[in-house]
Parts: structure tokens; C-alpha cells; sequence
């Protein structure tokens, strides 16, 4: 049957044989940029650091830098696999569902921007904008000098 009448007896187009080749989609080079200099920043500072951190074994849910002494979860916007989302409701409710089990789990997400334009969003994480990371990473290591000895007693009773 030739597909023109399969067409007219089913209502249905025949299924295309020609197999779909779409590239895998590739990082931006201002997200290629910002994550190059977020790394430069935590080397020079000395933060330890984790890449691309998976933090639930049961998901491919991953952070681009996990920041191991803060408990902090760092993404970088403009990922290779943020390209394909097309604006579809259910990939951006998953998203924002790994956000939520990363607050369960007692991490603190952080979102930086790499576009000059962003929008910001209220119920989501913090949003730090790519130019200001490193002072953002200086006063998260001032707070380490600065924050009080927890094994000394505030009230030296002893």
C-alpha cells in the first residue's frame, strides 16, 4: 500500500524510516567563560571543590561545582544541557524539583548567571551574576577567618 492511501484509510502518516540527527546541543561560550573563571577563582582561593557533583545517586541530576567545606551547590546557567529545553513546563518544574531535594538533603543552591540579561527569580535560588563570583567566594572565605572557634567555649567556665 503506497502512503497515500495508508494516509487515506488510516488518518495517519506512515512513520519517517530516516533516522533524526540532531546534534547534541553544546555549551555556550559565555557559560564556557563564566565556569572557567568561577574554577580560577576557588583554585586561587583555595576552596575545595567537587565538578559536576551528582549529589542523589538515584537521579542524573548534577551541579557544575559543589563547594565541599560550605555545603553549597553551584550551577552555572547557560549549561550545554539547558539548550534543549525549548520553554516545555514539565523539563523546568523537573528542574526546579532538584532544587528542592538539594534544600532537603541540607545544600544550599546557587545560581550563577552568565547572560548580561537575566531575569530574577524569587522563589528559586540565590542568583549571583558571573562578574561578581570571585568577591562572592572572598566574602564566603573571609567568613571561615572570621566566624567564631566552635571548640572554644564562649563562656570559658572551665
Amino acid at each position: 500500500m503506497n502512503a497515500d492511501d495508508y494516509f487515506w484509510k488510516t488518518k495517519k502518516r506512515p512513520p519517517k524510516t530516516k533516522p533524526r540527527t540532531k546534534p547534541l546541543p553544546k555549551a555556550k561560550e559565555k557559560y564556557l567563560e563564566a565556569e572557567e573563571d568561577f574554577e580560577q577563582a576557588l583554585n586561587v582561593l583555595d576552596i575545595k571543590y567537587e565538578k559536576k557533583f551528582q549529589f542523589k545517586s538515584t537521579k542524573h541530576w548534577r551541579f557544575d561545582f559543589h563547594l565541599i567545606e560550605h555545603r553549597i551547590l553551584v550551577e552555572i546557567s547557560g549549561g550545554p544541557w539547558s539548550g534543549g529545553r525549548g520553554g516545555k513546563l514539565a523539563n523546568k518544574a523537573w528542574s526546579l524539583d532538584r532544587y528542592d531535594d538539594a534544600a532537603e538533603m541540607g545544600f544550599t543552591v546557587v545560581r550563577i548567571e552568565s547572560a548580561e540579561r537575566y531575569k530574577i527569580q524569587e522563589s528559586g535560588p540565590l542568583q549571583i551574576d558571573s562578574y561578581r563570583t570571585s568577591q562572592w567566594l572572598k566574602n564566603l572565605k573571609r567568613q571561615i577567618f572570621n566566624g567564631t572557634d566552635q571548640t572554644i567555649s564562649a563562656d570559658r567556665s572551665d
